[in-house]
């Protein structure tokens, strides 16, 4: 289906829903009205059609996408598109340049993530488009969960897109922290404030990895000095974030006010980049996410942890 096809049929979709009275016209216009990091169901709902806007979701469950989406979204998949195939890495440069320009995206085109599991791996996404500078990327406040529970509508057709020659800059380092430099933290050689945003039982070492999770780490436990801030926390039960001014209580409560710079960790790297969306684009702070997290610090050699459980692996 072409993208002009597709802009006819989501008019008529919409006109299904109760938006009849919105012209094309108003869709394309209203594109440009998102402001901040987030945007709603609604306005995303009202705007399905936009010439310049481009939806995206960023999913890990198998099928899920296949099985309906954001009509006229297309699918990049955490697995296959957004890491790199070989070593563990995020998509190479080339490979994103590539990923982009099959999905139409031009300098001026609106970007809307969503995903499942809580928009966890969109936030990835949103971190990786930050990393090589893409910009006008913003995030569905609620992702698949608020979509699929207010009944908007799905679409299981996959768009095509005229492709594009899209280019994105060198990664930017300071929005990624390395071992070394959590290392330095935990050390009390640098002043960054660590946040963990796992769970209570993952933070203490009671458990090595969340139910139902393979386990990756032979140490349990989280580095030293982190604070426990779960990502849960920062979300209202609908999965939308909770305001800005309830975020920088929530975080001020565990000592991180923005006064200083900030890493998010959590175990592969995705809940902490949806905490560190909150952290950045919500709050202006100044955060790296590291995406090593939990599963490379805890199997490193010669690095200090603390686990007040005192759990030992294979003997738990």
């Amino acid at each position: 289906m072409t993208s002009t096809t597709w802009r006819r049929a989501a008019f008529a979709a919409l006109a299904l829903t109760g938006l009849a009275s919105v012209s094309p016209a108003a869709l394309v216009a209203g594109a440009a009205d998102a402001s901040g990091a987030l945007v709603t169901t609604e306005w995303l709902e009202r705007n399905l059609g936009a010439p310049n806007l481009r939806v995206i979701e960023v999913s890990v469950d198998p099928g899920v996408y296949e099985k309906g989406h954001v009509p006229g979204a297309v699918n990049f998949s955490w697995h296959a598109d957004l890491n790199d195939h070989v070593r563990r890495d995020v998509v190479s440069q080339a490979d994103f340049e590539t990923l982009l320009s099959r999905a139409g995206v031009t300098p001026e085109t609106t970007i809307v993530l969503y995903g499942d599991n809580n928009n966890w791996f969109a936030a990835w996404g949103a971190w990786v488009f930050d990393l090589y500078g893409v910009e006008d990327v913003k995030l569905l406040d609620g992702g698949r969960k608020k979509w699929e529970a207010e009944g908007r509508i799905l679409d299981n057709r996959t768009p095509v897109y005229e492709a594009t020659g899209f280019k994105v800059t060198d990664p930017d380092p300071s929005l990624r922290a390395r071992l070394a430099d959590v290392l330095e933290v935990a050390e009390g050689r640098a002043e960054d404030k660590l946040v963990d945003i796992r769970s209570n039982d993952e933070f203490t070492g009671k458990i090595f990895a969340p139910p139902g999770a393979a386990e990756l780490a032979v140490r349990a436990g989280h580095v030293p000095g982190a604070a426990n801030v779960p990502w849960v926390k920062a979300v209202n039960e609908d999965g939308t974030f909770k305001s800005a001014e309830a975020l920088r209580e929530l975080y001020a409560e565990a000592g991180i006010d923005g006064s200083k710079p900030i890493i998010t960790y959590c175990r592969i790297g995705e809940r902490s980049s949806h905490t560190w969306f909150a952290l950045t684009k919500i709050l202006g702070y100044d955060a790296r996410n590291y995406d090593g997290s939990w599963t490379e610090y805890g199997n490193s050699v010669g690095v200090p942890i603390s686990n007040p459980s005192g759990t030992i692996w294979a003997s738990k």
